[in-house]
Order: structure tokens, then sequence, then C-alpha cells
């Protein structure tokens, strides 16, 4: 199943039926090893937790690089600081719920403050961690980064882009911070598909688009799955992915709430200081539009399956669609 051809689908390959499923941790996996066989200096940590955040394969193949820190989050992101500052590119890897949820204040002072070049790779976020429940359901870590000075704030939409930003943070320089999931994924991008840090990309465009769909996550395959239904209701949107929250494309996303004169925001983080927090803050001081946002409503999670939970809490393709209809009500 393809969306009509009244619309512009682009970069992307829309056949939900026949797509690959990848968690996007296993783009930081492939990205991570081959980041370190073009650069030397890529170093990766770990906090006792390699193979569920896919660094089992850097240290594998490079295992005179890579440090496992045990549990001791607040010290691997001092390490890090420490081998930043010596010329290093170090990556370091836990659970977003531990990193940065327990060494945020570590990250701030060592890494951030002397904008040292650091990369922090948070897992197993939001809620579709599942069974693992609110403790490990981390849903605040882009509000908790993207207040952060110095810092880059990337949330890859699927496996293939996760690898390409991996790779495209080894050659920046400065602190960034990578946001990855757990469950599988539909793979929607290809290697011919273009990723620049800090440009938020067009993935669907009807004529005459109504309502911007401005994503970031897995959550732009959830808009895109909405503008197909949105589309058999006679609403033409525009689907946005705003892989890269901060710093956010302003220009391009100001121009697009312009054109469409309605918004709909959508991640799995809380609605509060994520991407919907970052869209509301430039719309209203560029140009004020109606916008839904559709995340964690101020709650935490629970156990469940993922698809389960993403339902209850309206974080699915239906929510959009809601959220979208809701927008355009405000008009």
């Amino acid at each position: 199943m393809s969306l009509t051809p009244s619309a512009k689908l682009v970069g992307t390959i829309f056949q939900p039926d026949t797509l690959d499923m990848k968690p996007t941790r296993d783009g930081y996996g492939a990205g991570l090893v081959e980041a370190a066989e073009a650069d030397p200096n890529v170093v990766a940590l770990c906090a006792d937790l390699s193979e569920s955040t896919r660094s089992d394969a850097f240290a594998s193949a490079f295992p005179d690089r890579f440090f496992e820190c045990g549990v001791a989050e607040q010290n691997m992101a001092c390490v890090a600081a420490g081998l930043a500052v010596s010329g290093k590119i170090p990556f370091i890897a836990s659970y977003a719920a531990f990193s940065p949820g327990r060494n945020w204040e570590q990250i701030r002072t060592t890494i951030a403050y002397n904008n040292a070049n650091a990369k922090v790779m948070g897992h197993h976020a939001g809620i579709s961690v599942g069974p693992d429940g609110a403790t490990h359901q981390m849903t605040e870590d882009i509000a908790l980064m993207r207040a952060m000075p110095n810092m880059t704030v990337v949330v890859p939409c699927d496996a293939e882009e996760a690898r390409k930003a991996v790779r495209a943070a080894a050659h920046a320089v400065g602190p960034w911070y990578i946001r990855f999931a757990r469950e599988k994924s539909s793979v929607f991008t290809t290697s011919a598909t273009p990723f620049i840090p800090g440009k938020a990309q067009i993935f669907w465009e009807a004529h005459k688009p109504q309502v911007a769909l401005i994503a970031c996550g897995t959550a732009v395959y959830a808009c895109l799955l909405a503008a197909r239904l949105l589309e058999r209701d006679g609403i033409a949107s525009m689907v946005v992915n705003c892989h890269t929250v901060k710093p956010l494309d302003e220009k391009k996303i100001a121009d697009i709430l312009g054109k469409c004169g309605a918004a709909v925001t959508a991640e799995e983080h809380q609605v509060i200081g994520g991407l919907g927090g970052a869209i509301a803050e430039l719309a209203a001081r560029t140009c004020p539009v109606p916008i839904e946002f559709v995340g964690m409503q101020g709650s935490f999670g629970e156990s469940g399956t993922p698809a389960e939970l993403m339902a209850k809490y309206g974080m699915d393709s239906a929510a959009v669609v809601r959220a979208a209809k809701k927008a355009l009500s405000r008009k």
C-alpha cells in the first residue's frame, strides 16, 4: 500500500507491508563502527550495557578503544570529557533514564560547560521500552538536553538515519545528544536519503497542505501513516522530519508554519520541553498558528506492550489524525 499520487513523497520508502523492521539502536552500532574505521580518535564508553546499546560491535572490532565503565554513569561522563579535551572523540552509551537521567550534572559541568567534543547516546528512550515500565521509560531527556548550552540534540527517525546521525556526530565538533529506541520500527529512509544536521526534511507534501505534521524519532512514520488517513478524509498535509531538535531549522519551520497555517508536533516524549516546545517557541516569535501536541501529556508510563502504550497515551497515527483535525478546527 502506498500513498496516493496526488501528493509528493520525498526521500523515503512508504510500503508499510514490506518494510524492514529494526530498532534505531541498531543504527548506533553500525554507525559507531563506521565512524571508528574512518577516524582512529573515535572511542566508545559504556555503562555495563554494551549488548543492549549495540556497543558490543565496536568493542569486538576495536577492543583497545572501548572502555567498560560499569554501572557508573557519572564517572563515564567525566572520563569522556577528559578524553575529549585530550583529542579523542568519545561516545558514551547507556539507557537514557541513566544517561542523561542520572549523570545530567556531570554532562553539564564537564562536557557542555567545557564545550568538550563528547557524544552522549541515550538508548531505550520513550514509552516503547514497554514492559520495563515507567522507571525506564525516559520521556524527559530531550527537554533536559535541549536546555543545555552548547548541546546539539538529534532524534533519528529510523535505524538508517540513526547510522547517519552517529557518523555526523563523529565529524562534528562539540557536544551532541542522540536519542535511540529499543523497539523495532519501520526503516523507511534509504542510504540515499539526505541527512544534514540542523536541516528539517519534508518527507510528504500534499497539494496546498492545510496542516503540517512535524515530528522526530519514530513518530515521523506515525505521521506518514496519518497523512494517508487524512488524505482519505480530504485533508491535505505535510510531513516534516525534524530530526535535529536543537539547533532547530528555524527558517524552514517558520516557512512551513506560514504555508500550512496549522500544525501538529509528534514525539515519544513529554509535550513539555521537547520538540513541541521548541516549535511552539518558534511559532510564538515568528508565525503564531494553531498547534496541537502529540506526546506524553504530563504523566508517567506503565508496563505494557509498545503498541498498547502508544495507543493508550495517544502517540500513534490515530492520535496524530485527531490532533490534526483539532488544529484545523482552530484555524
